[in-house]
């Protein structure tokens, strides 16, 4: 049995996908209103806040997956991630399983030097110390060697279906809805970006190779990294028409910060889009040299020819 501990998000989604498709059928979906995606599919709705609800959603897997998320709330991080974790991994630990987590770079520092799994916890603000307490926890869980745990780590998303992040909001969501693309603070840095599907059939190579376990991967991505001016250039050529853009600079976010919540909520994310992020997933790609990693155009073009059978 394996379970995926928040099923409802576009990453777990594409992970039973790719478990279903390649390793396994017996898949256990667990959120508060956990939905189907193949027939086989057992649902468990239960609330990871919950101690014994979490218990009894892992109880006889045989690999548990943490996907689980939280909208962009910087208390609501606080107060209920770490709590989540914990239950997650103690019921874990209790059925003898094996631990697969999902993280993100929100702890490494923001500026331009690479990004490798040994590169230091350096976060700034307060999700980004969030996310590092977390990644702790799972490499204690490592250290004490109770049950096999590993970490796969992704940088900032693109993809489609409702994948959540800046990119997808400023700049392809935009395209999507003819509106013109914003980048944040600067065009010119270059970005790593993966891919939402490769995360996920990433996660599930990682989950169902015994010897991966007991370690930090970077999940793979283009190592052709693109500035947002390239990238919206590409899209250009891949949506066939001219896509101007707005660059959004510091003081802008800073004025529009006074009246959302949602911008101020993103503000401690904002420098490293002043900086180059050269995210290394060499590791990774070394040890499944099979694997194929989605190329950028690949995407985009993925993308834009969903979009057109949306509209016919």
């Amino acid at each position: 049995m394996h379970t995926i501990l928040g099923a409802t998000g576009q990453i777990a989604v594409e992970l039973a996908r790719e478990l279903h498709r390649t390793y396994t059928t017996d898949l256990r979906l667990v959120s508060r209103q956990p939905r189907k995606i193949h027939d086989s599919d057992t649902l468990v709705a239960a609330n990871l806040l919950d101690a014994a609800q979490t218990a009894r959603a892992i109880h006889g897997s045989h690999t548990v997956y943490f996907t689980a998320g939280l909208p962009p709330d910087t208390t609501l991080w606080e107060a209920q991630f770490p709590v989540m974790l914990r239950n997650a991994l103690d019921a874990t630990r209790a059925a003898g399983a094996r631990f697969v987590y999902f993280d993100n770079t929100y702890m490494y520092p923001q500026d331009s030097r690479p990004l490798t799994e040994e590169a230091p916890f350096a976060p700034v603000g307060r999700k980004g110390q969030v996310r590092a307490a977390m990644a702790s926890m799972v490499l204690e869980e490592m250290a004490r060697g109770d049950i096999p745990a590993l970490i796969g780590r992704a940088p900032e998303f693109y993809g489609p279906g409702k994948t959540q992040s800046i990119t997808n909001a400023l700049i392809i969501d935009r395209i999507l809805a003819d509106q013109k693309p914003r980048v944040p603070v600067r065009d010119d840095t270059l970005r790593t970006l993966i891919w939402t599907p490769d995360a996920s059939r990433a996660l599930a190579a990682l989950g169902n190779t015994p010897d991966a376990f007991g370690q930090t991967w970077h999940l793979p991505c283009d190592d052709d990294r693109l500035t947002y001016r390239q990238f919206i250039a590409l899209a250009s050529e891949v949506w066939e028409r001219p896509l101007p853009h707005q660059v959004l600079h510091p003081w802008m976010l800073a004025a529009a910060g006074l009246v959302s919540r949602q911008v101020r909520e993103l503000r401690e994310l904002l420098p490293r889009y002043g900086q180059d992020n050269l995210f290394d997933s060499s590791k990774f790609k070394r040890r499944f040299p099979a694997f194929e990693v989605t190329r950028y155009r690949q995407g985009l073009a993925q993308i834009h020819t969903a979009s057109r059978g949306r509209a016919q």
